[in-house]
């Protein structure tokens, strides 16, 4: 299945599209129902609350009184974290046994506040945030839920910030305009992107990429985006793993968009490091799940003219099945050639600005030349000749500057 986190902070919206994506076919898990009704009359989660803040803290019929409890914790950080620490884990078991219950191949939306602040950003595929400027948000707890400037002010400082919550982001939803203009981003999100994502993970398939090679000018965004889906992947590892401990050594961000200032194809690579590539097959099923399925079995890169060796290159190949976000998951051994030409590589063109610019005149050059293939294979063949006369200079520099690739425990 699918697995959406949707969040927002107060007034942002976050409910509106909850509503909708439910409405377009998602199983809803709605953390905020779900606090109310682990703290129902009788529940294990009422009686821990007046244990924590007193019988006061109930009405006349026994039922929390949440208008009273909301004035202890809010603006209090102390108390609002013994609140919090009674009330997610409940919350966190209900929904998951809601999301045990979805259907084989569901797009299952967990709505959660707190999202963010309690960090389960690497529990999802992609995490959505509702965004609303601040000022908005607090114009609509005025006008809408009555609340005075200082109370909405309170809500607010409660949460993650607006920069918080957006760089946890994969897709971020404006809503600072209309109610339709929202609405519509939820139904462009809903079938451009989370219901061929589905299809893809259900099929265990890497989404298609179309066309030839279109270089981006080289954004900011990249090195956060790889930084948020490494956490995610090795989590989903160690969650797979027997002992919370797969075979892996290392994640990192390789290839041109890992180098500042280049141009690049919308595509991030990243580089699994393994001690030996059998240890990559146990992996695959994870992957899978976690939305890399494998594009490859064991394959290798063009073997480099100075270095005939295929086996010294060899490879897994897994690519992302998320339409929206293009990744591929080149699985390497340490010590390899590819893994060391990966690593060095990139921090040669880092370290190097006169061969990052000469690299990216190459990849001008042949980007208009492949602008109208089926496919960019033809392009990346074509860098093949540029990459063998580029060893030499790149092991001089390696020597010169003292680079070494990483080392790992045995």
């Amino acid at each position: 299945m699918l697995k959406i986190g949707l969040t927002g902070g107060i007034a942002s919206g976050k409910s509106v599209v909850a509503s909708r994506l439910a409405h377009l076919g998602a199983v809803l898990v709605d953390a905020d129902a779900l606090a109310r009704e682990v703290l129902e009359p009788g529940t294990p989660g009422l009686a821990a609350v007046v244990e924590a803040f007193g019988s006061g803290m109930l009405d006349g019929g026994g039922r929390l009184d949440r208008a009273k409890l909301g004035a202890v914790v809010f603006g209090n950080p102390e108390r609002l974290a013994v609140l919090n620490g009674i009330v997610h884990p409940l919350v966190r078991q209900a929904a998951a046994g809601i999301v045990a219950a979805a259907p084989f191949g569901a797009v299952v939306v967990q709505d959660i506040p707190l999202l963010v602040e309690t960090g389960q950003g690497s529990d999802f595929h992609l995490v959505v945030v509702v965004d609303a400027p601040d000022e908005v948000r607090i114009r609509r707890m005025l006008d809408h839920r009555r609340m005075t400037s200082e109370e909405a002010q309170s809500r607010m400082a409660a949460q993650a910030s607006r920069d918080e919550r957006l760089a946890a982001a994969d897709v971020v939803l404006d809503n600072s305009g209309s109610m339709d203009g929202l609405l519509a981003q939820v139904d462009a999100l809903w079938a451009e992107r989370l219901a061929p994502f589905a299809r893809n993970l259900l099929a265990q398939t890497p989404a298609d990429r179309p066309g030839g090679p279109v270089l981006h000018a080289a954004s900011s965004e990249w090195p956060r985006t790889a930084e948020r889906l490494i956490t995610r992947i090795l989590a989903a590892l160690r969650k797979d793993a027997p002992d919370g401990e797969p075979a892996v050594l290392g994640l990192d961000h390789v290839g041109s968009t890992s180098v500042p200032g280049l141009d690049a194809k919308d595509v991030l690579d990243l580089q699994l490091t393994v001690p030996a590539l059998s240890a990559a097959a146990p992996l695959e099923p994870a992957l899978a799940a976690a939305g890399y399925p494998r594009v490859h079995a064991i394959t290798a890169d063009t073997p480099k003219p100075t270095l005939p060796d295929t086996t010294a290159w060899a490879k897994r190949l897994h690519a992302s099945a998320d339409p929206g976000r293009a990744v591929n998951l080149h699985i390497r051994a340490a010590g390899s050639a590819g893994w060391r030409f990966a690593l060095c590589f990139r921090d040669w063109l880092r370290a190097d600005p006169d061969t990052a610019a000469d690299y990216l005149a190459l990849k001008r050059r042949l980007a208009e030349l492949h602008a109208t293939d089926p496919s960019t294979a033809a392009y990346a063949a074509a860098k093949e000749a540029w990459f063998a006369a580029a060893e030499e200079p790149m092991e001089q520099w390696a020597k010169r500057s003292g680079w070494v690739p990483p080392s790992y425990p045995s």
